[in-house]
């Protein structure tokens, strides 16, 4: 029934619901138990997320997750991007919203944002800045082009990781650094990949998610390594207090993987 009535309702009525029930929630959960550091907002307790659903994970006003809100805290604290006075050439894959409207607004970053599929982006993002289209194991830009690249949870949906790794050590520039997320199951001493496995159904039962191609375990910071980057597992989330873990909603066996050419 509710497909038969979606067919007949206009697109901008039902985007003006869904906003209005998005709007409902967010006074629903306003409270000062918890802090979102991207967007600034409170609230009792950030959103349940995930296929198994994660307690306090997703932010009710700009959507971000665990390991956005952790990623901007460690750029803010440990490194020179949101540093004014600092030129920085920047390449973002699958840029999320909120961080592509921070960067867009910083006049220090020189911002280059991409995705294989970019269209998905683009007419949803209102920024000045086009996502380009950009294949992570072709990447069209000259070597040494880029001070800083961001890659978050791309990686496991790349066939050829290895070559996508190491395209992103050609366009870093020397003395460039870069932080690539990935999920890691640390229990897991080799990665483990098998490329018969082709479903969606077969691949979310192997790897947890339908459009996965590999489970990471200790060895990615190896798989790195092995195309030319100095690579640090850093513990910043260990600075965080149980109570603070709570109020930014982060996770405490996140660790940051900073590579670094």
């Amino acid at each position: 029934m509710k497909e038969v009535i979606k067919s007949f309702v206009p697109d901008f009525i039902m985007k003006t619901y869904r906003n209005y029930r998005e709007q409902k929630k967010i006074k629903l959960y306003q409270g000062d138990n918890v802090f979102c550091p991207i967007c600034k907002s409170k609230f009792k307790i950030f959103q349940s997320h995930g296929l198994k659903k994660r307690k306090n994970a997703r932010c009710w006003n700009c959507f971000s997750l665990e390991r956005h809100r952790l990623l901007f805290m460690y750029l803010t604290d440990k490194t020179n991007v949101f540093d004014d006075k600092e030129k920085i050439k920047l390449l973002h894959f699958a840029p999320e919203k909120f961080f592509y409207y921070i960067f867009c607004q910083k006049q220090n970053i020189e911002y280059v944002p991409c995705d294989l599929v970019p269209e998905k982006y683009n007419h949803r993002y209102k920024g000045d800045i086009k996502v380009q289209k950009v294949d992570i194991t072709r990447i069209p830009f000259e070597e040494n082009s880029f001070d800083v690249i961001l890659c978050s949870h791309v990686l496991e949906h790349v066939p050829n990781d290895i070559e996508a790794m190491g395209e992103l050590y050609r366009v870093m520039k020397k003395g460039g650094w870069g932080i690539f997320q990935v999920p890691i199951h640390y229990k897991r001493e080799e990665t483990y990949e098998d490329f018969t496995i082709t479903t969606p159904k077969e691949r979310e039962k192997a790897f947890g998610q339908h459009n996965h191609v590999r489970i990471y375990g200790r060895d990615y910071t190896e798989r790195m390594k092995s195309v030319g980057f100095e690579v640090r597992q850093d513990d910043y989330v260990k600075r965080f207090s149980p109570d603070e873990l709570f109020r930014y909603g982060v996770s405490s066996s996140h660790l940051i993987n900073y590579c670094s050419k």
